[in-house]
């Protein structure tokens, strides 16, 4: 059976957090936090989270909005099965709230609408003309006066900013086969679309960042 696109992080599921909290400390999630802390908007809305990993996530967007409807899309089938298991120990009460859909932004259907997309070290796992593609589909999801949150890597501005960043690149493109093998350009890309973005924090030596666009 073929592989499903972008499922190639099926092979690092199960080490990819305490891999990432080695390397990283708690930066990745203070970022998320941050994000989620400056724009999850209090008002109803279905909000979507799209490469959201192992589901640590999950609870940082339930516990904020308790009454929240989600939809949880992850091109792993182990990520996402990791997921569903994480919410069922943790939140179990918030079960029914969430949709588990496994698939890439081509599993959106195109009525779907989103007042939020949450989308955490995710943009820069492509290449350029695939990001391009992959933020017009999730930009088209969004409704209006909806809001990206973003955590990622930031342009390198440093000597060993680009030095990690260059052997992340190779380590996920060998093991997952990621198809950026450098960063792509995220900010021009949602610039293009009309976005701005307002800063919501950076961490790890300014490496990663935190970001609010609409």
């Amino acid at each position: 059976m073929p592989r499903l696109p972008d499922s190639g992080f099926d092979a690092v599921a199960s080490f990819y957090d305490p891999l990432a909290r080695l390397v990283y400390g708690r930066s990745l999630r203070q970022a998320q936090q941050a994000a989620l802390e400056a724009g999850l908007p209090t008002s109803e809305g279905r909000v979507l989270i799209i490469g959201g990993g192992t589901g640590w996530v999950l609870g940082a967007v339930l516990r904020r909005r308790p009454n929240a409807q989600v939809l949880y899309l992850e091109a792993s089938p182990q990520m996402l099965n990791r997921s569903q298991a994480w919410l069922a120990k943790t939140l179990p009460q918030h079960i029914s709230q969430v949709e588990f859909r496994l698939g890439t932004e081509a599993a959106l259907g195109t009525d779907e609408q989103f007042a939020t997309v949450v989308a955490f070290f995710f943009l820069d796992l492509f290449e350029p003309h695939r990001l391009q593609r992959l933020v017009q589909r999730l930009h088209a999801a969004l409704a209006p006066g909806g809001a990206w949150l973003l955590a990622d890597f930031a342009a390198p501005q440093r000597w060993w900013h680009a030095l990690l960043l260059g052997l992340m690149y190779w380590f996920f493109g060998l093991t997952t086969g990621i198809s950026a093998r450098r960063r792509p350009p995220i900010e021009a890309e949602l610039r293009r679309l009309g976005l701005s973005g307002v800063p919501a924090g950076r961490f790890f030596g300014e490496m990663i960042e935190a970001s609010v666009w609409r």
